[in-house]
């Protein structure tokens, strides 16, 4: 073998080291002592002081060791104790441990939500729970994020490196925290396939630890958490009024920074704002790399939605897409959505993106209060206020009542919408820009003259439910 068998044996006590407590260590592997292994045969030799020590690892220790033999000197190795029996006499006896040639599963775990024990510490490969989907590739760029994109993207290339560790990253619900903190695992998973990475989020911590305290299983918990090489925790102010996970957390921290491994949080808020969070685990936090993420601005939004239209293979208009930007409150997520949503109406109705289904759409899958008015609710409360209908005022009728509705609408949606006055005429009745710009002149006069227009305005923009 290229590496010294006594050698293989000191890093079995490592690994065990780290998943038992100092006293256990102490009392009963220490004592141990390191005959031989034959590797034709795969089959290590142990001595151990006494017979009680033999049982007591039999008893309750034999998966662990088998785990770790595993590990390190590979499949199918045997164990055999030589047990000292009469130390003045210096008597001995051979016994080979049961469950001879066992082999061991290194499978990863499959259900999440049960706590991690100390016998999956042992094994290699860990299932890192991040989704494959959110990568740097498809993590568009942008003023809003460069800097937190550029400094994840050098901590995933050199995770080994102790600078800006922790790396803690917040902002606002949507703006792609969750994106960001999975596209740094996904990356260093690629680059460094055999360090055992780990995202989850603070909730699911937390309701491994409440499984731990309840089985009495909680330092097999924390020794657990204290073999990830890349520990990534998303929404860490979960924890705000959990005094008990934070001071387990407390202690991984500890450990895991102690030892140069990598930690990684997302927060919708600062350290500094983690109300009611202990003040030492806020100090913890605050002492690597703080970065804010911003709610991406309409420029990349546009972006990020000519990315996910591209990813669907749907046709949409560059104004549509526009419009999108413009009225999707900043949110990555309410993006994704829209965009969800106009594949799923254009698969159903075979039908091509335009601004109407794309108002509608915003209207649904964006929060109510937050959306602007669409031409949809405008031509309703218009039509609702002057008692004709939406067709009518579409229509190419001159009508002196069908006009003054056309008119009030087009300059409503100027005045609350962002929409071009071509975009405008052509969803009211399929006038050009000119029209629009008329149209709002003509009101704008009349309001400066015409006290009873001015209040039946200010009616129909109640109505709306927005201030002027």
């Amino acid at each position: 073998m290229s590496i010294n068998s006594q050698d293989l044996w000191k890093q079995c006590l490592y690994l065990i080291k780290e998943n038992v407590s100092e006293q256990q260590y102490n009392t009963w592997f220490k004592p141990l002592v390191f005959e031989k292994y034959n590797p034709s045969t795969k089959t290590l030799l142990l001595m151990v002081p006494s017979a009680l020590v033999y049982e007591y690892l039999e008893e309750h220790f034999l998966d662990l060791l088998r785990k770790v033999l595993t590990r390190i000197f590979g499949q199918n190795v045997s164990l055999t104790y030589r047990v000292v029996v009469d130390k003045k006499n210096h008597l001995t006896q051979d016994i080979e441990s049961d469950n001879e040639g066992e082999i061991i599963s290194c499978e990863p775990r499959t259900n999440a939500n049960q706590s991690p024990t100390v016998l999956d510490s042992a094994i290699p490969d860990l299932d890192p729970q991040l989704n494959p989907h959110q990568t740097f590739s498809n993590f568009i760029e942008g003023d809003s994020n460069k800097l937190p994109r550029s400094l994840g993207l050098s901590i995933a290339e050199h995770p080994q490196s102790t600078q800006f560790n922790p790396m803690f990253i917040y902002g606002p619900s949507g703006c792609g925290k969750t994106h960001l903190i999975n596209a740094i695992g996904v990356k260093i998973k690629q680059l460094y396939p055999q360090k055992r990475v780990l995202y989850i989020s603070a909730r699911l911590f937390q309701v491994q630890y409440t499984n731990a305290i309840l089985k009495k299983t909680v330092n097999d918990f924390i020794n657990f958490y204290q073999t990830i090489d890349v520990l990534i925790v998303d929404d860490v102010q979960e924890w705000m009024t959990a005094k008990s996970t934070q001071d387990t957390f407390f202690h991984i921290f500890n450990h895991l920074f102690r030892n140069g491994k990598r930690i990684i949080l997302a927060s919708d808020r600062p350290p500094v704002d983690l109300k009611g969070m202990n003040e030492r685990l806020i100090t913890r936090f605050s002492c690597g790399l703080i970065a804010e993420l911003e709610r991406p601005n309409v420029q990349l939004c546009s972006d990020i939605l000519k990315s996910l239209v591209r990813r669907d293979g749907l046709d949409i208009p560059a104004d549509v897409i526009q419009y999108i930007a413009e009225t999707a409150n900043g949110s990555v997520r309410d993006l994704q959505g829209v965009v969800s949503s106009l594949l799923a109406y254009s698969v159903v109705y075979n039908s091509n993106v335009d601004m109407r289904l794309a108002e509608r759409v915003i209207k649904r899958a964006v929060k109510v209060d937050d959306h602007p008015l669409t031409i949809d609710d405008i031509l309703d409360k218009v039509c609702n206020h002057f008692n004709v209908s939406a067709s009518e005022v579409n229509s190419k009728s001159r009508k002196r009542d069908l006009v003054l509705a056309r008119q009030v609408s087009m300059y409503l949606a100027q005045k609350y919408t962002k929409m071009p006055t071509s975009r405008i005429g052509k969803l009211i009745g399929g006038r050009d820009h000119s029209t629009v710009i008329h149209s709002c002149s003509q009101v704008e006069e009349r309001l400066k003259i015409d006290k009873s227009f001015g209040n039946e305005i200010t009616s129909i923009e109640n109505s709306f439910r927005l201030k002027k």
